[in-house]
């Protein structure tokens, strides 16, 4: 265990490590790029047409049902990539973040520096957001929407190294066995399932 009491380990191992990339939907492929790429700093890596077949027809792998459509990606940091569809919104609507199976909102970690200098930046472009905000567990977050009305958050966590390497934000969010069956018993009140969905939790920070 770590002395930070901010931080607890849990002890069961993820089957992934992490985020390979979330794919977004945008109307508007070069504002969306101008904006991850320029003012949030997100360099662009990798720049496609769909293959032709695998938007429409048998060939389909669960992409948009469009074919010839672009598909931007970008480096959002710790070997993870933010992509992007361009759809045209004239032919599939706008969607919702506060539905069922929409995403609500992405948050992205950051470093207290990094943080102040993206809010600098975004002053500096006269681009509003909402923060700094204290979401918990001496986490702060700002704010934001992309050019395509996605929620976005920039978070950093207190007394963490201005290296993004050795930020930890899993230690930082585990909760002790404790902590967590308060919340969970509003769902089931079955101790078998209690147990086993909180037995990897540390009992103590």
């Amino acid at each position: 265990m770590h002395s930070n009491p901010m931080r607890a380990q849990h002890s069961s191992k993820p089957t992934s490590r992490g985020i390979h990339h979330l794919a977004l939907n945008t109307s508007d492929m070069k504002a969306t790029t101008e904006f991850y790429h320029g003012v949030l700093g997100m360099p662009l890596v990798h720049a496609l047409r769909v293959p032709p077949g695998v938007g429409v027809g048998p060939g389909n792998r669960g992409n948009p049902p469009f074919e010839n459509l672009r598909h931007y990606f970008f480096d959002a940091g710790g070997d993870t990539l933010l992509a992007f569809f361009e759809l045209s919104a004239q032919e599939v609507g706008v969607g919702d973040r506060n539905t069922i199976a929409s995403m609500q909102h992405v948050s992205f970690t950051t470093t207290e520096s990094q943080f102040n200098a993206m809010m600098d930046r975004l002053k500096a472009l006269d681009m509003s957001f909402i923060g700094p905000v204290c979401v918990g567990v001496q986490t702060w977050s700002i704010y934001i929407f992309d050019p395509n009305g996605i929620r976005l958050e920039y978070s950093y966590q207190e007394d963490d190294p201005d290296d993004l390497q050795g930020v930890h934000v899993v230690e930082r969010w585990t909760q002790t066995k404790s902590e967590i069956l308060e919340e969970l018993q509003t769902l089931d009140v079955d101790p078998q399932w209690l147990d086993a969905m909180t037995q990897h939790l540390p009992a103590q920070r």
